[in-house]
């Protein structure tokens, strides 16, 4: 007969390696989703332009990486 052998160990490194990629998962979602508004917002105000022809509506460029702490760690 089979039997399971549970390496409490290797139990607590799974749980670690998936909550890591979950957590990859949730960043990459929000990355796409903010890209996808930011880009509907520009182009929804493409329009609009001062009277020198310059857009009022640009994209700034991009801010250096920071650290977030949420409620779930």
């Amino acid at each position: 007969m089979l039997s399971v052998v549970v390496d409490e160990q290797a139990r607590a490194e799974l749980t670690t390696d998936l909550d890591e990629l979950f957590r990859e998962g949730a960043r990459r979602m929000l990355a796409t989703a903010l890209e996808a508004e930011v880009e509907a917002y520009l182009a929804t105000h493409a329009e609009l332009v001062d009277a020198q022809g310059h857009r009022l509506v640009v994209r700034n460029g991009y801010a250096s990486a920071r650290t977030l702490a949420t409620g779930v760690g």
